[in-house]
């Protein structure tokens, strides 16, 4: 018992000066209950927090058409954010909001942020507030100025990169407008240009059913990214339901990919398990979400109701974070 304990929450519950503020009653809960509410209050109550990153999905519009995109927010735009995003004031609030409550990282997400006309705005107040700063983009809006730019304060860019095959892009929907893919070219020189400027450059790439027997050796060592994450395509309900069949995998297929790619040294695989609930998420209305039962589930307006409340409407699991590697070398961002 004290070996498994120690393993999941990495406590030895039998040295005495620890702490433990968490008492449970667990007459009436089932084992699974059990572990549940514990890996959900322990960090609570032992001063560790919560996830010390954060993904701000601030802009619901793109111009890619990801057929398998698990975070499209049409429900959102559909039902309280016509336009898809914050007014550029509540945006910088919210990121005041998400600082204060002691996040360490924040992740600028989409959609596609560059979109986003203030984003430089939001990353300049993020940095100056204290946090490290992270785009996930599709690269097809990264340009020089803007990289020459905002080299002050922002640290990390992040490019989604699904496969170097223009046919399959295609076949994915990521294309501009679903018909333009980027060339294997366009990847490699806007790595060269991200490492120029000097920002740590990470790869995204969801393995699914069309690519999953692409080989991203020789890319991958020519781009010589910080990290390479490797995500398991997500059906998602609400976010992909009606295309999302054509690119479902099997755990095996997935095998497939990461063993194809085992000599990679900076490949971070994650599976559907290893994704969901392991991710603190504000969706483009300024909520928080969780996916962890694969759908999305929505706190209230952060703006409205506070970070501590609207945490307390989502589940996150600050165990699942840590065992996929969530915590790494922010600091260490400059690609030499």
């Amino acid at each position: 018992m004290k070996t498994n304990f120690l393993k999941v929450n990495n406590v030895d519950f039998l040295n005495k000066t620890n702490y433990y503020g968490l008492v449970l009653n667990t007459d009436n809960f089932t084992t699974k209950e059990v572990s549940h509410r514990t890996n959900k209050h322990y960090p609570e109550c032992n001063g560790v927090g919560t996830i010390p990153s954060i993904n701000f999905h601030l802009w619901e519009p793109c111009n890619m058409r990801c057929k398998f995109c698990f975070a499209t927010f049409q429900d959102v735009k559909q039902t309280i954010l016509p336009k898809g995003h914050l007014p550029e004031q509540d945006a910088l609030k919210v990121v005041e909001k998400i600082a204060a409550a002691g996040f360490k990282k924040i992740t600028f997400a989409g959609g596609e942020p560059l979109l986003c006309k203030w984003l430089p705005k939001l990353i300049k107040k993020a940095k100056q507030l204290g946090m490290i700063t992270m785009i996930v983009t599709n690269g097809s809006k990264l340009t020089d100025a803007f990289l020459k730019e905002n080299r002050a304060y922002l640290d990390w860019i992040a490019v989604s990169v699904d496969s170097l095959d223009e046919d399959i892009n295609i076949k994915l929907g990521r294309a501009v407008i679903g018909k333009k893919p980027l060339s294997k070219a366009y990847y490699c020189n806007l790595v060269d240009s991200i490492k120029k400027y000097g920002y740590g450059l990470k790869i995204n790439t969801v393995v699914n059913k069309v690519n999953y027997k692409d080989n991203f050796t020789e890319f991958i060592e020519y781009a010589k990214p910080k990290r390479w994450k490797v995500l398991q395509v997500l059906p998602i309900i609400g976010q992909n339901d009606d295309k999302i069949h054509q690119f479902k995998i099997t755990d095996a297929e997935y095998t497939y990919f990461v063993n194809t790619h085992k000599s990679v040294k900076v490949l971070v695989p994650e599976s559907n398990e290893q994704i969901k609930g392991s991710y603190v998420m504000v969706d483009p209305a300024g909520r928080f979400f969780d996916n962890a039962m694969g759908t999305h589930n929505y706190s209230k307006p952060i703006l409205e109701v506070g970070v501590k409340e609207a945490l307390n409407a989502v589940y996150y699991n600050l165990n699942k974070f840590l065992n996929r590697g969530g915590v790494y070398d922010w600091e260490i961002t400059k690609n030499k």
